[in-house]
């Protein structure tokens, strides 16, 4: 692969080498807003049923009312209901809203549940038998969320501080970084290029815009990817890719001129000392991916499997979520077993999702 001999001083490198794509700015906002929402409208249900769950109280004579369920992209369902109910000699009334994961179909059971230690807390007893479920899907969604705005931020403030250190000289390290894309639009190449074969490789990713006619400065090909060749600018965090006529160097003239020569000498060399004869690649067969695919469901399946029967037989608690689930996606034989080994350990207490009667309490 070609290398570029730049001389051997420092260099400062053009304005706006490194760009920010204009997603980010919309983006990151509402994204992190839509994690910020999720926490604030779906914690304090959490909190609350978490609280029920440690004393709960099934109020036979309680009344739940506008009970809704809505099922969003075949997975995420949400439930909404008032509860009405007189506990102590004191009249109660209040919304609850559920949100969890689950592949059920038709109609929920549920009844009123409240705290016996603080009777103004109370919700359905849908939302304890999925509050593990809750407070997984909860947690998942708003790391994954606010995990991905914050990287986003602070991929933002990398790239704020690399443009303010690519003005000031310092010595250009040649390296060869992956071009992963490319978008041309209106006269503008934009370039998304990740630093992951130089020997010092860090794996990060950057993105550039070329106008004027500007060509990356293209140096090979590796597995169908475009070699680029790159510079680091000193200690900077992002190499910064080059232009196929070196403008983004502060070079003179004759500088450029030298490097250019060089580079355009070493490219002819490595195409005469090619030797034009290509192994054929090895296509996957069809027979191979019908292996790979169905060898992955079967391990998800076993897995599947295995996670139920661990729930029925070994689980310390018959609410554990998603071993509820599962047992109730269960053949009626499977999932009529699996109550029998769950009555067997906690037939004293309220069955779970799965295993309840119709007074969504006991056991059927």
């Amino acid at each position: 692969m070609s290398s570029l001999v730049l001389p051997s001083r420092p260099l400062s490198l053009a304005r706006n080498v490194i760009s920010t794509p204009n997603a980010y700015f919309w983006s990151t906002p509402i994204i992190l807003a839509l994690a910020i929402f999720l926490f604030v409208s779906e914690a304090p249900g959490v909190i609350r049923d978490y609280q029920i769950s440690q004393n709960p109280l099934v109020l036979e004579n309680g009344d739940v009312q506008n009970g809704r369920c809505t099922t969003r992209k075949a997975i995420f369902t949400d439930c909404e209901a008032r509860l009405v109910y007189n506990y102590g000699g004191r009249d109660y009334d209040t919304e609850v809203e559920v949100m969890f994961v689950d592949f059920h179909t038709g109609d929920y059971e549920t009844g009123l549940v409240i705290s016996a230690d603080h009777p103004e807390l109370a919700t359905m007893s849908l939302g304890l038998d999925m509050l593990w479920n809750r407070i997984i899907t909860l947690t998942v969604f708003v790391i994954l969320l606010g995990g991905m705005s914050l990287g986003m931020i602070f991929l933002g403030i990398r790239i704020w501080r690399v443009k303010g250190q690519l003005r000031r000289p310092a010595m250009l390290t040649p390296v060869p970084v992956e071009v992963t894309a490319f978008d041309r639009k209106r006269g503008v190449l934009s370039i998304t290029y990740n630093d992951k074969i130089a020997a010092d490789k860090t794996g990060r990713s950057a993105y550039t815009r070329m106008k004027n006619g500007e060509e990356p400065l293209i140096v090979g090909e590796a597995k169908g990817k475009a070699i680029g060749l790159a510079v680091r600018h000193g200690n900077t965090a992002l190499p910064v890719l080059l232009d196929d006529r070196l403008q983004r160097v502060e070079l003179t003239d004759d500088e450029r001129a030298a490097a250019l020569a060089s580079l355009a000498s070493q490219q002819e060399g490595d195409r005469n000392a090619t030797v034009l004869v290509e192994e054929p690649k090895k296509a996957v067969s069809i027979w191979k991916r019908l292996q790979i695919f169905f060898g992955v469901l079967l391990l998800i399946l076993v897995g599947v499997v295995g996670f139920w029967l661990w729930y029925v037989t070994s689980s310390t608690t018959q609410f554990q979520s998603p071993g509820m689930d599962i047992n109730n996606l269960m053949p009626a034989p499977l999932n009529e077993w699996g109550c029998q080994q769950l009555k067997k350990r906690f037939g004293q207490d309220r069955a779970p999702f799965g295993c309840v009667a119709d007074d969504y309490t006991s056991w059927k």
